[in-house]
């Protein structure tokens, strides 16, 4: 007998300190019917019946679905990033090869003497 009886205040203790808990960590716009410093008082002063009616009726359950926080800069956002520039990988790289082409074509002579064979000059 002694034994359930051990194993029951455990069992109260802890359901109070996980009520106690559950009240400081839940946001104060989600506690219903009475202030928090109430709540505390009930949980500690009933310790069985308190708890029991803080999860029943002291907190409110959320409210509709949970919505995904918006990205807070560009660079989190895929969409924005997406946006920034329409062309595809493929088309860049062959856009920037025309224009490397053109660029060599436009002025052989300006890149040095690469194709003549250059001797340090002899004493």
């Amino acid at each position: 007998m002694v034994r359930w009886i051990v194993i029951g205040a455990v069992g109260a203790v802890a359901f109070t300190i996980y009520a106690l808990v559950d009240l400081i960590m839940t946001k104060a716009p989600r506690v219903r019917a009475f202030p928090k410093p109430v709540w505390i008082a009930l949980i500690v002063l009933l310790p069985v019946i308190g708890p029991l009616l803080w999860l029943v009726i002291g907190k409110s359950q959320p409210r509709g679905p949970q919505r995904r926080p918006t990205p807070q800069a560009p660079d989190d956002d895929p969409f924005f990033l997406g946006q920034i520039d329409g062309e595809s990988s493929d088309d860049r790289i062959k856009r920037l090869e025309d224009e490397l082409r053109a660029l060599d074509e436009e002025d052989p002579e300006a890149g040095g003497d690469k194709d003549q064979d250059t001797k340090p000059p002899s004493s």
